[in-house]
């Protein structure tokens, strides 16, 4: 999944006013009186429409599927586009595009068959081209998508993207007809349906973004295939969804979906306390609070929580004095700090995922952190270069920020800066030069550890680390193929031994949870450890308030 800036998809249930009131800020007052203006300007009441309304936590970097990293943009793209599969409620991949696939030849071939009464937004049928096309955009070089290497598994993909093959007709996935695609893989691979449910496998139309080049997400050029369209997107502002009236499935029961862009979380929190949005996702301070709330949902999700180093950058370019830093960090005390019920854990498989050690890990011991220290150069700290955590803007991350600067000081002698930038922002600059140590999360794409263990393979555009391990990446390769769970636990646990104690690549800090407020009108919000949320599943009982209340 994802790089995450914690911006799950959420709903709330309306508890009553609370009793312990966050503040009405000059954010959450200016949105509030759009809000409001939006009422008195005749807009649909969720009533006459129904309508539910969620806030994203910053704007979507892209809505382009071949170019989109983060969980927001996937929040909007997974609710307008579908591809071959998507997940049921035990995440198993179910036809979605497709209605069957099958394997040959010993696994390395899969032919999906496409259903032919779907159709793209301006009627033009969704077809085996428009997945061919879509996947070979995304490992064209020339794109520069990050998320290139999910598709590696297929035939000459990896060649394709790196340049070393320019015919892009010899990469493995043909459309055989307009109904049937064939993917030819290197070899066979346990969890390939399970890819296809993810956005940069949605398919694309050619001659759209041919014509408009980087404006085709637009929402006047944009052609889509799923439950709902992007109808308008106010930058900064909000996202407006709509159903989709000639989607394949069963209409959804929703008509739209406001999406606000809401940067700070005690703002949306008021929000929702005024009765401005129908979901808020709690900032740790309101937790305690909300805690015996009916309307309040904890829920664990398959996310990860890290610090990169980048290894080029000295003295981090010393895995002793990586090691050091991760001996000296307390993780047992991040659940007190943030409130939500994370899971403090060295090792990177998250809890609930096959392939989870907790036995993994550098485990707090500050003695030996000043050791390693010591023995790289700087006894007690002396001499050791000033240096800054970089973190994206968020109160967590601040949090979490502090708390390390603070492990450091007291158990190294370090002097630690902070530095925050807003999201979009924060990611180019891991892409351009990535700082000395920076924060990162990871939400699964697929529920397999191998999402978690190829997001730091030398091939993969998701890896800021510049980190590189030749037995790292064949040890992942391995497990990908590896069909004995007891063998498969072994690669596993081998490759995250070299990630996080041997070389200290990262240093693992805890697995996520979600907590939330979601309205008793909002129905079916079946939010998945993946933190995916299908809208075309929610309803809205009839004791739905009117959209917006206030002028």
């Amino acid at each position: 999944m994802t790089v995450v800036s914690f911006i799950p998809m959420k709903t709330v249930r309306h508890i009553g006013r609370p009793s312990v009131h966050f503040g009405l800020g000059l954010g959450a007052w200016v949105l509030a009186t759009l809000l409001g203006l939006a009422a008195c300007s005749g807009e649909p009441s969720a009533m006459a429409e129904r309508t539910l309304r969620m806030a994203l936590t910053t704007e979507p970097p892209t809505l382009d599927w071949s170019l989109a990293t983060d969980g927001v943009s996937f929040n909007v793209l997974t609710n307008i586009m579908e591809g071959l599969t998507q997940y049921n409620e035990r995440l198993e991949p179910v036809p979605a595009i497709a209605r069957s696939w099958e394997f040959s030849e010993g696994g390395r071939v899969i032919t999906y068959t496409l259903r032919d009464d779907v159709t793209w937004t301006d009627g033009k049928p969704v077809t085996a081209q428009d997945f061919e096309y879509s996947w070979k955009r995304l490992l064209n070089p020339a794109t520069a998508a990050q998320y290139a290497y999910f598709l590696f598994d297929i035939e000459n993909a990896y060649e394709y993207n790196s340049g070393t093959l320019k015919d892009a007709r010899r990469v493995g996935v043909k459309a055989l007809s307009p109904t049937l695609l064939q993917v030819r893989l290197k070899r066979p691979v346990i969890y390939f349906p399970s890819l296809t449910t993810f956005m940069v496998t949605f398919p694309q139309r050619q001659d759209v973004i041919e014509r408009y080049g980087d404006h085709w997400t637009d929402p006047e050029h944009i052609v889509t295939n799923g439950p709902f369209t992007l109808e308008e997107w106010h930058h900064e502002y909000k996202l407006v969804l709509q159903t989709n009236p000639d989607y394949y499935d069963a209409r959804p029961a929703l008509d739209r979906v406001l999406m606000y862009v809401v940067r700070n979380p005690t703002t949306e929190l008021t929000l929702y306390e005024t009765g401005e949005l129908d979901l808020a996702e709690l900032p740790p301070v309101a937790i305690p609070h909300y805690r015996t709330h009916a309307e309040y949902i904890n829920l664990p999700v398959l996310r990860g929580y890290y610090y990169g180093f980048n290894v080029k950058k000295p003295p981090f370019d010393d895995p002793r004095v990586r090691r050091g830093l991760a001996h000296a960090i307390d993780r047992s005390r991040i659940p007190l700090i943030l409130k939500g019920g994370e899971w403090p854990t060295a090792s990177w498989i998250p809890k609930g995922m096959f392939g989870y050690n907790p036995e993994l890990g550098p485990k707090f011991n500050p003695e030996k952190a000043r050791a390693l220290l010591a023995e790289a150069g700087y006894p007690g700290g002396k001499g050791f270069p000033a240096f800054n955590v970089a973190y994206n803007t968020d109160p967590t991350h601040r949090l979490i920020a502090q708390f390390v600067q603070a492990q450091w000081k007291e158990h190294l002698g370090l002097n630690v800066g902070l530095e925050d930038q807003e999201w979009k922002v924060y990611l180019k600059k891991l892409d351009v030069d990535p700082p000395p140590v920076f924060r990162l999360g990871w939400g699964a794409d697929f529920p397999d550890p191998d999402n978690f263990m190829n997001l730091f393979i030398s091939t993969s555009g998701q890896n800021r680390l510049q980190w590189k391990n030749e037995r790292y990446d064949r040890l992942v390769a391995q497990g990908a193929a590896e069909q004995d769970p007891k063998m498969r636990q072994a690669i596993y646990d081998e490759a995250q031994i070299l990630l996080t104690e041997t070389d200290s690549a990262i240093i693992s800090l805890f697995v996520s949870a979600q907590n939330l407020l979601v309205k008793p009108y909002v129905q079916n919000l079946d939010i998945n450890a993946m933190e995916w949320v299908y809208l075309k599943r929610v309803r809205l009982t009839d004791n739905t308030p009117a959209a917006t209340e206030s002028s």
